[in-house]
């Protein structure tokens, strides 16, 4: 066994502080864990004079990444600083001088995992990002290595934690998006900036690291279809109830032989399913499989505590190999044979919220436009709008169809002359 295991850490904001407190304080339990004693040896930040939630000494706190990266002693690398850039060359240069790697960057993993492990495999070490996904919820470790034994056929996540807790508060309270939203930035759920989260980039990335591992495959977030969730109003939940539906940001990825179609997008779900029911910040992967059925991972999917537990739990994971000097495993090797499929391949069921004129023909006409594209429908539902108005709002529910025919649909309806507008198209996912 070794002496002790030097861990070197870039970022040190909520989910670093956390880090460096559970490594500082919780050493002797890590030590029995490892086997050899876990050394928080350098530690990199922007700002060295800033007050954290966790004070580590200034004898190891240093402003320079490229120093802790070179420094002999260092034998993990934990980066948690965030974004694209400077993240991956710093990732790129840890495991090019030999250091093994533990993060929770999702966009870097998303973008450039093919690269980084294949580098990883050249220099014979391993980098693991099990935070990058889901908070503290197991499901990267999972993937690879428990289910191995199965051929994946889909996911179907919820795994954002600021759409959930923004979609739940408009279900339950028929509240107005962009007055949750405000709560949600004031609670500290939403980024001042949402954008990544309401617009789905979040989950796209997160998606396609599930992807990429459930289906042995390249999957970058360019290959996710994505959609937010800025067109929902109080009123397409308040139908999505009425039809015994719940309304959900879902991320999923569907492996059909040697192809995967991946998508970010509100859906409706069936009430007594199990996604429908995870609600607030909570996040959930349910993956089917051709051996367990469904199995559902379910858990806090943000925040210091539980993100810090999987960094954590994947720094125990590396230093328990080093201290065993055993052999590394290779847990992330990738297909080239695997093609991704466009969104216009979809067969699903829809959900049409439309205001047209209040007279006789009109739903004939509409059902003519529907039939034309190929698309039946399933029920429909028809209320006015008040005494003043002469429109009327039409909810259609489909039989399946097409995405492509349902976009040539979208656009023939908006050229009818009673229709006044289509208020939203949502996919069901059933």
């Amino acid at each position: 066994m070794r002496s002790s295991i030097g861990v070197g850490l870039i970022g040190m904001g909520v989910v670093g502080s956390g880090v460096a407190r559970a490594i500082t304080e919780n050493s002797t339990a890590l030590h029995s864990h490892v086997g050899s004693p876990l050394k928080l040896i350098r530690v990199a930040v922007r700002d060295t004079s800033k007050q954290r939630e966790f004070m580590v000494s200034q004898n190891i706190l240093g402003d320079n990444p490229e120093e802790l990266i070179n420094d002999e002693s260092v034998n993990i690398v934990v980066e948690l600083m965030g974004g694209e850039h400077p993240a991956l060359e710093l990732i790129l240069a840890a495991v090019k001088n030999g250091k093994h790697v533990v993060t929770a960057n999702k966009e870097v993993i998303s973008k450039h995992g093919s690269e980084i492990f294949s580098l990883a495999r050249e220099n014979n070490v391993r980098v693991l990002f099990e935070a990058s996904v889901g908070g503290g919820i197991p499901i990267i470790s999972p993937l690879m290595r428990d289910l191995v034994a199965n051929d994946i056929k889909s996911i179907k996540a919820i795994i954002n934690g600021t759409t959930n807790y923004i979609l739940t508060r408009m279900a339950n309270e028929q509240a107005d998006y962009q007055q949750v939203l405000q709560e949600a930035q004031e609670l500290g759920y939403a980024e001042s900036d949402p954008t990544s989260d309401v617009e789905g980039i979040d989950a796209a990335y997160k998606l396609s690291i599930l992807s990429t591992l459930a289906f042995r495959a390249s999957v970058k977030d360019t290959d996710i279809f994505t959609e937010g969730i800025t067109s929902l109003t109080d009123k397409d939940f308040s139908y999505a109830k009425e039809l015994g539906y719940s309304i959900k940001l879902l991320a999923i990825a569907t492996r059909t032989d040697s192809s995967v179609l991946g998508r970010v997008h509100p859906a409706l779900i069936p009430k007594e399913q199990m996604l429908a029911k995870v609600d607030d910040a909570l996040n959930a992967v349910e993956v089917e499989t051709d051996l367990l059925d469904k199995v559902l991972f379910h858990g806090p999917g943000a925040g210091s505590m539980p993100t810090s537990s999987a960094v954590v739990a994947d720094i125990v994971n590396i230093a328990r190999t080093i201290a065993g000097g055993t052999d590394l495993l290779d847990p992330v090797r990738l297909s080239d044979e695997i093609e991704i499929r466009s969104i216009d391949t979809l067969i699903t069921k829809y959900y049409f919220r439309l205001e047209a004129e209040d007279q006789p023909g009109v739903l004939a006409r509409i059902a003519a436009v529907l039939g034309d594209c190929g698309i039946s429908i399933s029920s429909f539902i028809q209320k006015g709008l008040g005494d003043q108005s002469t429109n009327a709002e039409l909810v259609i529910m489909t039989h399946e169809a097409s995405e492509s025919s349902v976009t040539r649909a979208v656009s023939s309806l908006r050229e009818l002359d009673v229709v006044r507008m289509i208020g939203n198209v949502i996919r069901v996912v059933e």
